[in-house]
């Protein structure tokens, strides 16, 4: 009995120590490789085209691509560079007075080549480089002028509707209107004569006939400079019953006389007026200005507008006819 308690005791001893010890991990079985494959090249980007190959493909610069070509710009447009264009769409040139374009198709190397060449910026100007009231120089060689309001971009006084597309050799900016060159500007919004002022406004119409019957268009079309004080059509209306007609009648005579005393000779803007200040007119008398209030007078009519510029002088309109002092 004793021999069997000692041997229980030494069996259970035995498995305590056997528990207790570490276990040897599994072999673990190696994964064949995965078959390999060549890693597929990323595709090469695709450079743009030329400016002119993007204008082409867009399809609103048929108009642009059309001038371009007629003016033998396309080689140019299609170089080196880098060149920064500012390309009006073919509603900007539809939007031209009519009869432009075709006047300047017809002397592709002569305008329309100027008008071109003031669209583009040597070098490459994207539209983070603009700052409001900066300049660049163009290849036509006069400056365009830039203006930053609110987010939008003036190029003089086209807006940029869509901004840089990028070309392989350039950026092409979009805008909405044909920008002039500073000569053709000024040509394209010269005034026409004092005749042609006063019949473009409208209410001129019997000063005008007046002016026609008394033979004085050909003088107010010359070169000049004149002043002209112009009575509107109700000034003339104002005038006592059969004044009119009886001036008209005898167009040579008194009609002459006071259509003269309506113009001064040189250019007399309202800024060269003074309180008591005379002047003499073409008729030979003199007449007064006053001023009071800021209204101006001539005599005594009111000068309701003024400074209206003619390519020969300037027009003042005024409310009463005025008549010199032997009438």
């Amino acid at each position: 009995m004793h021999q069997a308690k000692i041997l229980a005791l030494i069996l259970i001893t035995a498995l305590m120590v056997a528990a207790c010890a570490p276990v040897a991990p599994a072999p673990m079985a190696t994964p064949a490789p995965a078959p390999t494959e060549p890693a597929a090249e990323a595709p090469a980007d695709e450079s743009p085209g030329t400016i002119v190959d993007i204008a082409v493909s867009a399809g609103n610069f048929e108009t642009l691509v059309a001038a371009v070509s007629a003016a033998g710009l396309v080689e140019t447009l299609q170089g080196e560079g880098p060149f920064t264009v500012f390309a009006p769409t073919d509603e900007a040139f539809a939007a031209l007075p009519e009869g432009t374009l075709e006047a300047l198709l017809a002397d592709p190397q002569g305008q329309l080549t100027q008008i071109l060449l003031y669209h583009v910026v040597p070098g490459k100007v994207m539209s983070t480089d603009l700052s409001d009231g900066m300049t660049a120089e163009t290849a036509q060689g006069s400056p365009v002028t830039f203006s930053i309001k609110d987010g939008v971009v003036k190029v003089n006084d086209a807006t940029v509707i869509a901004a840089d597309i990028e070309a392989s050799n350039g950026v092409i900016h979009v805008i909405d209107t044909v920008i002039l060159p500073p000569s053709e500007e000024a040509a394209e919004e010269a005034p026409g004569n004092i005749a042609e002022v006063a019949a473009a406004a409208g209410n001129f119409e019997t000063l005008l006939a007046a002016v026609e019957a008394a033979g004085l268009v050909d003088t107010l079309t010359s070169e000049g400079p004149f002043t002209v004080f112009a009575p509107t059509d109700e000034a003339f209306a104002a005038l006592p019953e059969g004044t009119l007609e009886a001036l008209l009648a005898d167009p040579q005579g008194q009609l002459t006389q006071i259509l003269l005393y309506h113009v001064v000779p040189g250019k007399v803007m309202s800024t060269d007026l003074s309180d008591g200040m005379t002047a003499e007119t073409a008729q030979g008398s003199p007449v007064t200005f006053s001023i009071k209030d800021g209204v101006v007078k001539v005599n005594d009519a009111t000068v309701i507008a003024a400074d209206i510029e003619a390519s020969n002088g300037v027009i003042h309109v005024i409310d009463a006819v005025i008549l010199p002092p032997g009438e």
